[in-house]
């Protein structure tokens, strides 16, 4: 018989349903009891039997996995957005919005810099420099590549303003705060500078440049780790900086350029358009603030602008320059004023300001002298406003030179008394004498001849000054010139009627009161001021300046004999202009005195001295006029301190532009008749 088969072990299965969730274990016979092994030694730990429940422990249970195709369908359907993103996205930016992504890119990679226009020259009407432009650079500075993510330097800005702040004259607080500025990637840290400045920045870059180079290749070439140069976003743009080589020469005709780089007052702001030409501009790539020269570059060449050329004659201009500032300082006036003019042409050939300023520096120019006073001043003329009295009483025949005034001490008129200068016994004057001695009586009683009444007169009078320009701009459309002041005759005062015919109560600038005596030596025809003669185009061509407007205002007769009524007051004795008298040469002129606005308080206070005059007398070429305003200390008469003035500057512009001495002598009027006679 075979052997007998030891019963086999039952492993205990899960809970059927329905039972109590437990399996009972079976009961161990006493068969399998006796077969139990023998204990293992002590010391080594029993390993229990694998799959063999320990008595009473719980049995193990069976783990179900879930189903893993739903999860890896989720995974895969995440996966695929994820990619269909990246697809989208790849789509607009090599797609859709290709070209914007191309142009911004462009925009970092390229800049574009401005080629300023080189502004034109002012010259003299030789030709002569007045006001030119030199080479100079505009320091500009990309404020992005001071940041600490550019520059790898924490505090680039501060270390740049440091460096930068002793070479352009500036405070690092300033230069700081610009090289910070969030989101700019331009910024001027300085207009105008020297050559000598930009070498000093470029030598400094260099150096800074060189040193940020060996940082680098101590790094092992890891340039995102190493520091860059603070100065390497710092450039420079082309430009120019205007200067005046003559300095204070003119400069209240040529004005000044502002910091802006425009006309800031006189010619150069008159024509600061046709002067700044057109700006060019160049584009170029750059990389780490440097110029990439394989890249190419596209340019716009700028268009130079245009030169002015003035009718002033250097020489003159210096002349009268010279003779009314050392005046002014000696006479310790408030200012003065000489303007030279060629009867014939209108040409302006000098209009000298004293004090005056130097436009090559205006931080030390006073900010009351930087105009042309001898074009936005409006003061009374005095004296010198007779000759158009005169004018008007000669052309409407009212009286003729040799016709008789008794001129007394006092005139009582409206509710004043008039006087004259000085306190004097009757006199007994020739209308030619009340010109030659400057009788403000005189004037009176002579202009009340021009109307059956006084209304009439002022209406008559009031004609001729606006013929002679008086109240009208005088055409050469100076910024700031001022047309002075003529009020309609209705408009007249009690005092003015009388006080306007010898220059009070009405208002000119120099300008205007020059042009009444250019008038006259023009044979009675007023010619518009000019001070252009032309302009030259970056061709090369000049273009001549519009003829000036001309206007009979009385006729060639009544012009040569106020000329010869002029003389008298220069060649007579009893004239009171015998210092203005000139060798060789006849000259016809007048004297004025006139209580003085002041443009403070709107009071009289203080004196306007002046001369107004024309030369040869016999053939006139050149008008000069003179004026010094609130002279304190010496004579305050226009003969005393303005007669010499005309004098020296009359025969410098004379023999500058060489004109012959008069050829006969002249035929003298009388001044004075005898009662009864």
């Amino acid at each position: 018989m075979p052997p007998e088969q030891p019963p086999r072990r039952r492993v205990p299965g899960p809970a059927r349903s329905g039972s109590a969730g437990r399996s009972r274990p079976e009961p161990r016979s006493a068969e399998r009891s006796s077969q139990r092994p023998a204990p293992r030694p002590s010391g080594r730990p029993r390993r229990p039997a694998q799959g063999r429940p320990r008595r009473g422990a719980r049995p193990p249970q069976r783990i179900r996995l879930g189903n893993h195709r739903p999860r890896l369908r989720l995974v895969s359907l995440g996966l695929t957005l994820v990619m269909l993103v990246f697809v989208v996205r790849l789509l607009q930016v090599q797609a859709v919005d290709a070209s914007a992504y191309t142009a911004k890119a462009e925009k970092n990679r390229f800049a574009s810099v401005t080629l300023a226009a080189e502004r034109g020259d002012i010259t003299d009407r030789a030709g002569v420099a007045l006001a030119t432009s030199v080479d100079a650079h505009d320091i500009t500075a990309d404020p992005k590549m001071f940041t600490p993510e550019d520059s790898n330097v924490a505090d680039a800005p501060r270390q740049a303003a440091a460096l930068l702040a002793p070479i352009l004259d500036k405070e690092p607080e300033t230069l700081a705060k610009q090289l910070s500025a969030p989101g700019s990637r331009f910024t001027v840290l300085a207009h105008r500078q020297t050559p000598q400045v930009w070498n000093q920045i470029k030598d400094l870059k260099s150096v800074l440049a060189e040193k940020a180079d060996k940082a680098r290749a101590a790094k092992g070439g890891k340039g995102d780790e190493a520091p860059a140069s603070v100065l390497a976003g710092v450039f420079q743009e082309p430009s120019s900086k205007r200067v005046y080589p003559n300095g204070n020469l003119a400069a209240g005709i040529l004005g000044y350029v502002n910091a802006a780089g425009h006309g800031g007052g006189g010619v150069e702001s008159m024509f600061d358009k046709r002067l700044s030409g057109e700006d060019g501009e160049i584009t170029y790539a750059h990389s780490g603030g440097r110029r990439v020269p394989t890249a190419g570059s596209k340019e716009t060449p700028a268009v130079p602008g245009t030169d002015i050329e003035l009718t002033i004659d250097r020489d003159i201009q210096w002349a009268a320059q010279r003779a009314i500032s050392d005046q002014v300082a000696e006479s310790e006036a408030d200012r003065g004023y000489v303007i030279v003019q060629n009867t014939r042409t209108g040409e302006v050939l000098a209009m000298a300001n004293a004090p005056g300023f130097d436009p090559n520096d205006l931080s030390q120019a006073d900010s009351t002298s930087m105009g042309n006073a001898a074009l936005q001043d409006a003061f009374e003329p005095g004296s010198t406003s007779k000759v158009m009295s005169m004018a008007a009483v000669l052309e409407e025949e009212a009286a003729v030179p040799g016709t008789h005034v008794t001129v007394p001490n006092r005139l009582h008129r409206g509710d004043r008394l008039f006087k004259d200068d000085i306190d004097h016994p009757t006199w007994y004057l020739t209308l030619n004498g009340v010109l030659a001695k400057s009788s403000n009586i005189g004037t009176i009683l002579a202009t009340g001849q021009l109307g059956r009444t006084q209304p009439q007169a002022n209406q008559v009078l009031h004609s001729y000054l606006r013929k002679f320009g008086i109240g009208s701009p005088t055409g050469l459309n100076y910024p700031g010139e001022t047309q002075g002041i003529l009020a309609d005759p209705k408009d007249w005062s009690t005092s003015q009627q009388f006080t306007i015919p010898f220059g009070q109560g009405l208002s000119v600038n120099a300008m205007q009161a020059a042009s009444v005596y250019s008038t006259i030596a023009n044979g009675g025809v007023r010619i518009e001021p000019t001070l252009v003669r032309g302009t030259e185009g970056p061709d090369g061509r000049f273009t001549p300046a519009p003829a000036p407007k001309k206007t009979r205002v009385v006729s060639e007769k009544t012009a040569k004999t106020l000329s010869a009524m002029l003389e008298s007051v220069v060649g007579d004795e009893a004239g009171t202009g015998t210092k203005a008298r000139i060798p060789g040469y006849r000259v016809a002129g007048k004297t004025g005195t006139a209580n003085r606005v002041d443009p403070e308080t709107g009071r009289y206070k203080g004196y306007t001295a002046s001369f107004a005059g024309f030369a040869p007398a016999d053939d006139p070429q050149i008008t000069v006029y003179c004026a010094i305003q609130n002279p304190t200390k010496g004579s305050y008469f226009g003969g005393q301190i303005c007669g010499p003035i005309y004098k020296e500057v009359m025969e410098f512009a004379l023999k500058s532009l060489q004109v012959p001495p008069t050829g006969k002598k002249s035929d003298p009027m009388p001044v004075e008749f005898k009662p009864g006679e």
